[in-house]
């Protein structure tokens, strides 16, 4: 992991210190609210429904067992005991007091962590495969050109007031697991004539217009990255719209120049920006590369224990992969149990997970942006025992990639934006299709849920997507069909009018049923009978073939 340097260290506390100061006079009615918005958003703080929410940056999704420790000491001490995992692999506190914040700032301040540029018109948290570095299939460990590209856009003196903020995601595989194609810029490590680079992606997003990004270039140079994305931050910048904060993203640009007038205007400017001091070279390369060496030194050859209990079976089945070292596992720990809202985890949790983390698997965890955790390292001999301790503290949970693993934004219960409930609705499917069997069978499903069109949950490239609405003052919710946020990434399709919150359920399980019906065996998957027979069966049997 990255460690702070000097710097880091200074810039953050300064930071926190100038944020004291400012609620200071929040709270001595220097500031109006519509003063104070600006600043407490830089400092990732937002006002929900009910109280004050607390963004906190997980750079990449890596996190230390001294700083989850710390975020179960923080949620205790001035928050209600939980924190809620985000799909940009952060953490949210929902329940701190104003007065409060600049403390919570200090203490995270103390283990190498802050909540700058989680929210606001700028560059937010850089996100990551969360298997990077620890599999097979990878071209090379994306977290160094994360970490790159946070130094450079943490407080870039042009892109603080973007025209509407602006999300960056890598992956170093062919298997995307970062969402790139959804984000504003999306970059994919490849290799071509023996030379690694990126493939990059521009353009792609969610909310009122959701769209796949375009890829702008086949192969850029590792050495030219920053000056590249120098020139495609500028050209939004200067031609973003800031008249409408419906069409003030990059996607929209992209749609109204066209692909290949944005092209030539990143080139452009990359052409002028390619004789700057942002050129990358190997010393710089790998100063960053030598903070994110693997922490195992010695293979193993150990085999997993064999333990004849169901649970345990299920579990490592679902919840486990094989790490590119031999002798490891990768756990999944599912933070979607029945019945509870997606991607909260108590106090208690978090303390026991972080030191399970530290006495098994070097310290490290990892957030994934479908709101779960990693521990990345676990050496297979172990695996029995780290299973029956997340069993102790209820985080076994064998559903990771199944039905009950539903995405979910904080909807009505916490969003002031939100036009429906979003967690209820979670809590509902996940209950009804709990037993691990019929998950089993039905296979790999992507539900995701969002309370409204900002589709904070990702409804829009759920294999079945849903998005809470208001119709006349009733909450309605809207379904989408065949949405993916793979590496072949496509925008889910409306399959027809809304249910009420009473007929949704019914209407899954038509869905699910006519998946059933029309698989060719029981191994295919969802997305793939979806993409083959097309929407018109499922509507049919939603709405009756008139």
């Amino acid at each position: 992991m990255y460690k702070y340097s000097k710097i880091d260290k200074k810039i953050v506390h300064n930071r926190t210190k100038e944020f004291k100061y400012q609620v200071d006079r929040r709270l001595n009615g220097d500031l109006s609210e519509e003063e104070f918005k600006p600043l407490r958003l830089m400092n990732g703080l937002y006002l929900q429904l009910h109280a004050y929410m607390l963004r906190i940056a997980i750079p990449y999704g890596e996190l230390s067992y001294e700083q989850l420790l710390k975020l179960a000491e923080i949620s205790e001490k001035y928050d209600k005991s939980y924190g809620h995992f985000t799909t940009r692999q952060n953490i949210q506190l929902n329940w701190p007091k104003l007065v409060d914040v600049p403390k919570i700032l200090e203490e995270l301040a103390s283990v190498e962590m802050h909540a700058i540029q989680t929210s606001g018109n700028c560059i937010r948290n850089i996100s990551c495969d969360h298997l990077a570095g620890i599999t097979k299939e990878e071209v090379e460990d994306p977290r160094p050109w994360c970490e790159i590209i946070r130094q450079w856009s943490t407080f870039h003196p042009e892109f603080t007031y973007l025209p509407r903020k602006f999300k960056i995601a890598i992956t170093g595989s062919r298997n995307d697991r970062a969402a790139i194609e959804v984000h504003d810029i999306g970059l994919r490590l490849v290799k071509k004539k023996n030379k690694i680079g990126f493939e990059v992606f521009v353009g792609g997003g969610q909310g009122r217009s959701p769209f796949v990004a375009k890829k702008v270039r086949e192969f850029l140079e590792k050495k030219d990255l920053l000056n590249y994305l120098e020139a495609i931050l500028t050209v939004y910048n200067e031609l973003g719209r800031r008249d409408n904060i419906y069409k003030a993203r990059i996607k929209i640009l992209i749609n109204e120049l066209g692909e290949e007038k944005l092209k030539e205007l990143i080139n452009e400017k990359f052409k002028i920006f390619s004789k700057k001091e942002l050129l990358l070279d190997h010393k710089k390369i790998k100063k960053i590369l030598n903070f994110f060496k693997s922490p195992i030194s010695v293979p193993k050859n150990y085999k997993i224990p064999n333990k004849k209990n169901i649970e345990f079976t299920q579990w490592l089945n679902q919840n486990t992969l094989d790490h590119k070292i031999k002798g490891y596992s990768i756990v999944f720990i599912s933070l979607k149990p029945p019945g509870k809202p997606p991607g909260d985890i108590s106090a208690n949790q978090m303390r026991k997970l972080a030191k399970l983390s530290k006495k098994f698997s070097f310290g490290e965890i990892r957030s994934t942006h479908e709101q779960n955790l990693i521990l990345p390292h676990i050496e297979k001999k172990y695996i029995f025992k780290v299973w029956e301790e997340l069993k102790k503290i209820g985080l076994s949970t064998p559903n990771i990639g199944l039905i009950s693993d539903i995405i979910c934004c904080p909807g009505m219960d916490y969003c002031a934006l939100a036009t429906a409930r979003s967690i209820p609705i979670s809590q509902k499917i996940s209950s009804v299709y709990e037993e691990y069997k019929t998950q089993k069978f039905i296979g790999n499903l992507k539900i995701k849920i969002s309370g409204c069109i900002n589709a904070c949950g990702h409804h829009h490239v759920g294999n079945i997507g849903i998005l809470g609405l208001d119709r006349n003052g009733e909450e309605s919710y809207q379904i989408t069909l065949g949405g993916s946020a793979t590496e072949n990434s496509t925008i889910g399709q409306i399959v027809g009018p809304s249910f009420s919150e009473n007929e949704l359920l019914n209407a899954l399980k038509k869905i699910i049923q006519t998946y059933e019906r029309n698989r060719s065996k029981d191994t295919e998957d969802f997305l793939t009978v979806f993409r083959r027979i097309g929407i018109q069966e499922f509507k049919k049997d939603l709405y009756g073939s008139s």
